[in-house]
């Protein structure tokens, strides 16, 4: 059994979005993400489902062309293959447990690296 809690593994970058892996299996990979203010992972399309639940702070969360605020409590699920980020809000951190099934292909996740090195939310309208 794997647990743990947000208050362990809490680690923030001031570069970017800090994903701490807390189970990866072929099936699934869970991370508990921390944003600074306005830090975001970019929008990608994988074909994978995502289940986020906010933990703390404020956001949005992109599905496919809609933005939905997200606050503690929120849960959001995000079907594969729908386009989909994580944004926290200019003024609050954000604190969001992530569940993917299956998890990303390395290659599936180029438009998030990309999107980190140019500082874009949606590279994928570029």
């Amino acid at each position: 059994m794997t647990a743990t809690d947000f208050d362990a593994e809490r680690a923030y970058d001031d570069d970017q979005f800090s994903a701490v892996e807390v189970f990866a299996s072929d099936r699934m990979k869970v991370v508990c993400g921390y944003f600074q203010p306005g830090q975001f992972i970019p929008v990608h399309g994988p074909k994978s489902d995502v289940a986020i639940h906010v933990q703390s702070g404020s956001g949005i969360v992109r599905d496919g062309d809609d933005e939905h605020a997200v606050e503690p409590g929120d849960v959001v699920v995000v079907e594969a293959g729908t386009d989909r980020g994580v944004r926290a809000d200019a003024d609050a951190q954000l604190e969001a447990l992530l569940v993917t099934a299956p998890p990303p292909t390395d290659a599936e996740h180029e438009p998030v690296r990309r999107g980190l090195k140019q500082d874009d939310f949606d590279p994928l309208n570029r």
